[in-house]
Formats: structure tokens, sequence, C-alpha cells
């Protein structure tokens, strides 16, 4: 089963007086702005690296920057080798959170040994910007996230004990997230919990993208061994989480509709055979009505208004036939009966994002139909963690943007450098 190990990272050095200005989200949530910004913390920001901007050269540009900050002592590889305690406290409607997990290198496995599982489709585009940040640079600056079962909590004691001492870094960025880091580097727990992770499977929450490009960079060394330069392209740089952590948050991911007019009258008629359909007051309503009818796959279409309309899906409405786990979804029902059967937004249009968009924002949903960028919006349920794991048993996969873990993994406070 899982292969993992403690890593020897590339870290930032004490000429970094302030971890917080270096640290950056993962790549694919950054947009311009955001960059801009984050390099106005520090030259030094990890989003240099993470997500290098400019022509066909930034690749080689970023692999350049990186080799002079090793050179100016800006990042160093750890003298000792460790597994580290990584812990994000955070705010939801009110309600405080907090997950622990440990960040290790894990032996790369092909999807097809069941040992490291996905639960999402990729895309094409951002797995080869991956491949060619990888290719040239040899790191992981940021870390996959992913699920397994500790149903004993045996390995969740280790992390509570070194949780115990005064974190390594501990620091509150501009989404009121608290990020702190500790380092596991006595022998006996690190081999205790090698030990325990080889009966389990993990379940990819979040970086299918720069996991399968990890996948397919181990095999372009392995028919071009003349650019190995003895690079460990066997291990990739993980953060582990007990599937069952009560701190676990999963937003939902709401579809937009661009580009294509939406009938709303002439939708309610072509789906009226599948779902028990309602118009309702308050689009302020729409999150607690969708919550109440959890149970019965629920969607809210909002057209604009003070309304929206409410989806239920009746009893024996048909879902294209792959796993049970998959056509229990709530968004392969609205995928397949709603987007594909009634609008016409086959899988190929969907998977190149064309007449749909996504956001997790419920209010920046509302917001791009009232301005006029989206002519409709479904609002959804969030996905629930126990059909990830389901659906990755399953040998399936959902679609695009069904899940959103919150919040994402910081990038910058461990470095995996493969050579």
């Amino acid at each position: 089963m899982a292969e993992i190990k403690p890593i020897r990272p590339l870290r930032y050095t004490k000429k970094i007086n302030d971890i917080k200005s270096v640290v950056c989200p993962p790549y694919d949530i950054i947009s311009d702005p955001e960059r801009e910004a984050l390099i106005g913390n520090s030259e030094y920001n990890i989003v240099r690296l993470e997500k290098p901007e400019g022509g066909e050269n930034r690749y080689a540009d970023a692999a350049k920057t990186l080799d002079e900050w090793i050179g100016k002592g800006i990042l160093a590889r750890d003298d000792k080798e460790g597994i580290f305690v990584y812990r994000e406290r955070f705010t939801v409607k009110g309600k405080e959170y907090f997950f622990s997990g440990m960040i290790c290198l894990v032996k790369l496995c092909e999807f097809s040994e069941r040992i490291i599982l996905p639960h999402e489709e990729t895309l094409s585009k951002a797995k080869t910007d991956r491949f060619n940040l990888l290719k040239n640079t040899h790191c992981n600056f940021s870390s996959v996230y992913s699920l397994y079962l500790d149903e004993e909590k045996k390995i969740e004691k280790v992390l509570c004990k070194a949780q115990e001492s005064a974190p390594e870094h501990e620091f509150t960025d501009g989404d009121g997230v608290t990020h702190s880091l500790w380092k596991i580097d006595d022998r006996d727990e690190i081999d205790f919990i090698v030990n325990e992770m080889r009966s389990k499977q993990l379940f990819i929450a979040d970086g299918h993208h720069r996991y399968e490009t990890s996948l397919n960079f181990r095999k372009y060394l392995k028919e071009h061994p003349e650019e190995d330069n003895g690079c460990d392209s066997e291990h990739i740089l993980m953060t582990l989480v007990n599937m069952d952590n009560e701190g676990l948050v999963v937003f939902p991911t709401h579809r937009l509709i661009k580009d294509l007019p939406v009938d709303k009258e002439a939708l309610k008629k072509k789906c009226s055979a599948d779902f028990e359909i309602k118009e309702l007051i308050g689009i302020e309503n729409i999150e607690k009505t969708l919550e109440e009818n959890r149970g019965v796959h629920a969607f809210a279409l909002y057209t604009g208004g003070d309304t929206f309309t409410l989806f239920l899906r009746k009893d024996g409405a048909d879902v294209e036939g792959r796993s049970k786990a998959y056509c229990d979804l709530d968004v392969t029902v609205l995928h397949t009966l709603i987007l594909e059967k009634a609008l016409g937004i086959d899988k190929e249009n969907m998977a190149n994002q064309i007449n749909l968009r996504y956001t997790r924002s419920f209010e920046e949903a509302v917001k791009s139909v009232k301005d006029g960028e989206s002519s409709a919006a479904f609002i959804l349920n969030p996905t629930k963690v126990r059909e990830i794991k389901s659906v990755a048993l399953a040998s399936d996969k959902m679609p695009q943007k069904s899940t959103y873990f919150y919040p994402k993994l910081i990038t910058g406070l461990v470095i995996n450098q493969l050579d």
C-alpha cells in the first residue's frame, strides 16, 4: 500500500524575517492582481517560482531564479530529514475549525495500482503548465493534498504530541487562516508513521494535475535518462490528512452559464419529467433551502430578480450508467439531467469551459447573473468527504470542479527539491 518517507526539504532561511511575506496560495487560484500583490510583499515570494510569468522562457527563468535564491542563501536544504506537521485554523460562517496533517514524500503509483486514488477529472492545459515547470526546476513547490483513514487515531496521537511544543512557523494570512508548522525528526516516531501508512490507501483531495504531472515526468525521465542528473522522480510532496478529521470543510462549486441564453420556462418544461420544480421568493434563502433538501439532489437556478427555481430530483430519474457512487453525486445529476440533457452543453464543452464557468462563491454567482456576465447560475450543495472515497474506490472520477477543499494548503513552507 502507501509508501511514505521523511523529507529533507528546501526551505526559506533566517535571511527571511517574515515567512508570511514569502508564501502564497496554490498557483491555480492566484489572479494576476493577486500575483503582483504577493511580489509586492517580498521580492522572494514563492509565487515567482510557483506561477512564473512571461513568454516561452518563463519556466527556464523560474529555474534561474531558484538557483539565484539558493546561491544567495535565501533557500537552503535542511540538515536533517523529517516529517512535518501542518495545521490550519480558520472560521466559516462564524464557526471555528482546524485540521492538521503531515507533510512528507510519497512514492508515486499509477492509479491502476489502487494505492493512490483520484476522484476528479483533470484538464490538459493545467498539466502541460505544471509539466514544463517541473521539467525546468525539478521542484514540487506546492503539495498534493490527500486523505487517508486513521480510525484508531494512531498517527494522530503522534501529530498531536508534536503540536504540544511551539511551532517553527505560525502566521495568519489575509483570509484569516492561521498556518502552523512543526517538524518531527525523532527516528522512532518517523518509523512508526511510515509503518502505519503501509496499510493505507490515499485519496487525492486536491492537486490531481500536479500528481498526474509527476507521473508523466517520471515516465519522461525514463525515456530521456540524459536529463535525469540524480533526480528522484519516484516521489512527490504530499500533505496527508485523516479523512475523519472534523475540521475538513468542502465548499460547493457552483456552475455559471455563459454565452448561452437560458429560457427558464422552456428549461422547466424540459426538466419536468425528472424534477419536481418550485418557484420560491428570496435569494438569501437559497443555501438554507438546499441544505434542507440535501438528501434528494436539490439545485437552485437563479436567472435574476428576487426569485429562484428549486429543482428536486424525482425517484427514478435516469442518470448515465456508471458506478452507483458516481450516479449518486449531486454534480452528476446536475450535469447529466440538466446541463447535458436539457441545455445541450456536452461533456467536451464542459471540459473546455465553453458555456460553463465555476465559482465557489454564492455571492459571486448571484452577482455574475445580476451584472449580465452569466445568463444563469446553478447553486449546489457541497460534496461530502465520504462521497470522494466512494467514487475513488469505484474506480470512477467526478466531473471537473466537483470539490473545493477549504482552506487551500499554503505554498512555500516546505519545498521538495528532486535533485
